[in-house]
């Protein structure tokens, strides 16, 4: 079956977008005294990277920054493969002390930010926990989690998905709509 694909969001519109969210994130918090972010493995460590060079920049501070990986408390990982392949979990500050900016490459079911609580609660209880994406699929959720900040919404049918393309992987900074027809 053949693919048709679409950009719908080139470089410059994610460029633009985490810059708008930074800005955004600056405000809700009153600045970034307070905040801390983490990155979900692996599109959203590149993301939430570039989220905290943008915000650093900005206030002229260093904003607290870690990595998360979610593999084990996914609720399907042992349907997905027997030999989960996990990444290095780095937070080497006290969650408790902030509002953690939690950052990942598109929102779709929720079941990966769920999976991102529990994990961030291993670590303590944060103030607060504020979802940042890159893409909001709205549609397929299965579970009621909504981004505080999206660089752009998507509204595809069950045939299409959304594939997000980073310079820190190897490619160009895109996200395509792919769909099967």
């Amino acid at each position: 079956m053949a693919k048709k694909q679409h950009v719908i969001m080139s470089a410059s519109d994610i460029e633009r977008s985490l810059a708008r969210i930074s800005l955004q994130i600056i405000e809700k918090n009153e600045g970034v005294e307070n905040i801390a972010i983490i990155g979900i493995h692996t599109g959203g460590v590149f993301l939430a990277q570039r989220l905290r060079e943008i915000i650093n920049k900005t206030e002229n501070r260093e904003v607290p920054f870690g990595t998360l990986d979610i593999t084990l408390y996914r609720d399907d990982w042992s349907l997905a493969s027997q030999n989960p392949l996990v990444k290095k979990t780095d937070i080497n500050f006290q969650v408790e002390d902030y509002s953690v900016i939690l950052v990942d490459d598109v929102l779709f079911t929720g079941r990966t930010i769920r999976a991102a609580f529990d994990a961030i609660m291993d670590f303590g209880r944060p103030k607060s926990i504020q979802l940042a994406v890159l893409v909001d699929r709205k549609c397929g959720r299965e579970l009621p989690i909504q981004p505080n900040y999206s660089g752009t919404e998507v509204l595809e049918n069950v045939n299409e998905h959304v594939n997000v393309h980073l310079k820190e992987k190897g490619g160009t900074d895109e996200v395509i709509l792919a769909s099967d027809f």
